[in-house]
């Protein structure tokens, strides 16, 4: 078939649209924050790329935009009750492992969870453990069982 029986704006859509969780799209305020930055950074890159009439950019640019507006218009904001001592989203919990290292993690959302910087995602095995549990619960973590030793 001869491309010119190929509608020219039929590949703009060609990039599948990024994977949506199945789990409830919790958020903390920071988390809602990044959502928005993300979905603000998202429509000023499809604009742009709209301006600049750049196919391919303006196919990737719509898939983020696609996905930060489906996160938000399906964010449930879950504000922190001080008062709980179990373990809830949003929470801050320190547990020692067996070997005696103390972690701190802190559950949060799903696009707001990085490992690396001690947030992890309220789905995570670890979180799921940790959820609804108390100060001087043993829960497991990864091979190894961990004792909470704080919940802030």
């Amino acid at each position: 078939m001869s491309r010119a029986f190929i509608n020219e704006d039929s590949h703009i859509d060609a990039l599948p649209d990024r994977p949506l969780s199945e789990h409830p799209n919790f958020v903390t305020l920071e988390g809602l924050a990044l959502i928005e930055a993300a979905l603000e950074a998202a429509r000023r890159a499809y604009a742009e790329a709209q301006a600049e009439g750049d196919r391919d950019l303006l196919a990737s640019a719509g898939r983020d935009l696609r996905y930060w507006n489906a996160r938000r218009a399906t964010a449930q904001l879950r504000v922190l009750d001080a008062a709980a001592e179990a373990v809830q989203f949003g929470h801050t919990v320190t547990i020692e492992r067996d070997d005696g290292r103390r972690q701190t993690f802190r559950i949060v959302g799903e696009d707001e969870a990085d490992p690396a910087k001690g947030s992890i995602s309220h789905v995570s095995p670890l979180a799921r453990s940790l959820l609804g549990r108390r100060v001087g619960d043993v829960v497991r973590a990864g091979r190894d069982d961990a004792e909470i030793v704080a919940v802030k």
